[in-house]
């Protein structure tokens, strides 16, 4: 039981063990909801913000206006500011993820994308989805917000998500800036303990936020979060044969603790820093 939980069980405050809800510790104006084998029954409602989720388990009929949809395990469901939607299990309990984005995050976005600044904010492209990549978008998202301590990485995957699902107008530019990507390159190598954000990549090479991920992808394959801790782990091998210790890695190169390094390591390496250096100190 986690301390809010506590403090809210000593008032006598009941909760759903079932539901989670949090704000984000990396974006703010970002709420996460969670349910595992919940039976709560959502009467028809609207909220503020731009929310989106998958369903986990089970099977759940979903209105949005007047469209409905017989949803399962692996769908996505998309909703706008002031959308009238409901979505309950069919029967028995069902689990599900959601999150909940201020729309200045989707006024900003179009500020990259170099939309009209008049234009009301766009809304999704569908409400609804099946697509698989959709799912495994909002489950990087979703956990990353939930377990990382990237901001970096957190706001490109929310950002990377949101564009591919909003309704542009026109298509996105696919050509990839070059010179631009070679910069934030340089800087994250030069950089290398430092935990840079989005806004100072941007900065640094002259393009839009959105258009400085989609480049770095095109020309490294990867988003510049992920070539950062690539970049990081490079490095903390060769400090490990030089027999630096993991606190002193983890410090040097900008992660968060030397658990947070552990983990990265062994994700790439297939073993922990400790059992590489034993190779070679």
């Amino acid at each position: 039981m986690d301390q809010k939980t506590a403090e809210l069980t000593r008032q006598g405050i009941g909760l759903d063990s079932s539901l989670f809800f949090n704000k984000s510790r990396l974006l703010p104006g970002i709420e996460l909801r969670r349910a595992k084998r919940s039976t709560a029954c959502y009467a028809t409602h609207s909220h503020d913000e731009y929310s989106f989720g998958v369903i986990d388990a089970g099977v759940a009929t979903y209105h949005n206006s007047t469209r409905k949809y017989c949803i399962g395990v692996g769908d996505t469901v998309l909703i706008n500011p002031a959308d009238a939607h409901s979505c309950n299990a069919m029967e028995g309990d069902w689990s599900y993820r959601m999150l909940f984005v201020d729309p200045q995050w989707i006024k900003r976005l179009q500020q990259d994308l170099e939309c009209d600044q008049e234009a009301d904010l766009l809304p999704f492209r569908a409400s609804h989805s099946s697509d698989q990549d959709s799912f495994s978008g909002f489950d990087l998202l979703f956990n990353c917000l939930i377990s990382s301590n990237n901001q970096l990485q957190a706001e490109s995957l929310l950002l990377e998500y949101l564009g591919s699902n909003l309704a542009l107008k026109q298509p996105i530019s696919t050509k990839s800036d070059v010179v631009s990507v070679r910069r934030v390159q340089e800087l994250i190598q030069d950089q290398l303990g430092e935990n840079l954000t989005l806004d100072e990549f941007s900065k640094q090479a002259g393009i839009s936020r959105y258009h400085l991920i989609r480049s770095f992808k095109q020309v490294h394959g990867q988003a510049p979060h992920a070539f950062q801790l690539d970049a990081r782990i490079k490095k903390a091998k060769l400090l490990l044969q030089q027999g630096h210790t993991l606190i002193e890695i983890a410090g040097v190169l900008g992660f968060a603790d030397q658990s947070h390094f552990q983990r990265h390591f062994k994700q790439r390496m297939a073993i922990t820093p400790k059992q590489y250096q034993a190779f070679f100190i």
